[in-house]
């Protein structure tokens, strides 16, 4: 076992202050009411096929993402390696979700774990940004669900335009000849990324921006069933803050930041209270508890725990595009010509 680095402490640090603030909060507030009625529970019912939907999604962009990056895989391990994402960020520190994504599609891909680490990157990159517009588009038209003033908005756009113009620059410095060895290293994990700036990249934010959308609509039917009633835009702007909040490092399953982003959300939204308690309470239990369990499951039915058997080699060259099925039977015809 290695020694906890100091990001896993600070991780660590930052969810205790975090659920420090949370729990003096809390204990400030009315006591939560829960769903009592045959109805609300019919809402939650409503949610759980909601975050399903989101999920499947989710693995269907990952699925178009490993296709364009030209990463050997079966459509199935898309689909079930992201719960298993999502089981592992909820349990492992430092996002190990991710870690066992990667580790075991390598298993069962002929792909390095380099170029699918590269997805994996250009997935969060592609929430990362469609998050931050969303937040800076809400805040700046004053969308309820997102704090009053300007300021987050500017930051937000700010951050959004350095990037793209730090991107643009090392572009246009790469056409000329620098940063060589830079590139070379990071190549295999940023191939992925450059399908944003071709055409394919379009589809994938929209499904993106589908995929928070949903988010958004599964949480208000959270807090539907506490008979709570929230705008379609105030869920997805509470969902987009929450999520922003559990970008920063914390302990497994964000715990304290999401917390926080949530709670900042609500009461942007004009839900405070013991209303806000239970809304927090009802959203940590069904936003992390399903998934965990049913990655899980997964986890020891489809891929027989960590160990992950790996697939065969003419199912995985079947679900190949057709231009790298071409190049590798080329390849193994030259071969059995030498």
């Amino acid at each position: 076992m290695r020694r906890p680095r100091l990001a896993s402490w600070l991780g660590v640090a930052v969810s205790l202050v975090s659920l420090a603030a949370v729990a003096w909060w809390i204990a400030r507030q009315d006591p939560p009411r829960l769903p009592g009625s045959g109805v609300g529970f019919a809402w939650l019912a409503l949610a759980l096929l909601l975050s399903s939907c989101t999920l499947a999604l989710r693995g269907r962009r990952w699925h178009r993402i490993l296709r364009l990056a030209g990463v050997p895989h079966r459509p199935r391990d898309a689909y079930g390696l992201t719960l298993v994402a999502y089981m592992g960020n909820n349990v492992l520190p430092a996002r190990g979700g991710e870690l066992l994504k990667i580790g075991l599609l390598g298993q069962r891909s002929s792909a390095r774990r380099r170029e699918i680490l590269g997805t994996v990157v250009a997935e969060r990159l592609l929430d990362a940004v469609v998050l931050a517009a969303l937040f800076a588009a809400f805040t700046w038209t004053g969308v309820d669900g997102t704090p009053s003033g300007r300021g987050g908005a500017a930051v937000a756009g700010a951050i959004l335009l350095g990037a793209g113009c730090t991107l643009a620059l090392y572009l246009q410095l790469r056409r000329r000849g620098r940063f060589e060895r830079f590139a070379r290293t990071v190549r295999p994990v940023a191939r992925a990324s450059k399908l944003f700036a071709q055409p394919h990249g379009i589809p994938l934010a929209l499904a993106s921006l589908l995929i928070w959308f949903l988010e958004g609509v599964t949480f208000l039917v959270i807090a539907r069933a506490l008979e709570i009633e929230l705008d379609v835009l105030a869920g997805v702007a509470v969902v987009a803050i929450a999520s922003l909040f559990a970008a920063i490092p914390a302990a497994p399953g964000y715990a304290g930041t999401f917390d926080a982003g949530l709670i900042v959300g609500l009461h942007a939204a004009g839900v405070k209270g013991g209303d806000a308690v239970a809304v927090l309470l009802l959203a940590r239990f069904m936003l992390f508890v399903p998934v965990t369990l049913a990655g899980l499951v997964t986890l020891v039915v489809g891929y027989r725990g960590l160990g992950g058997a790996a697939a065969d080699d003419e199912e995985l060259l079947a679900e190949q595009p057709p231009s790298e099925r071409r190049r590798e039977v080329a390849a193994g015809q030259r071969g059995a010509g030498r």
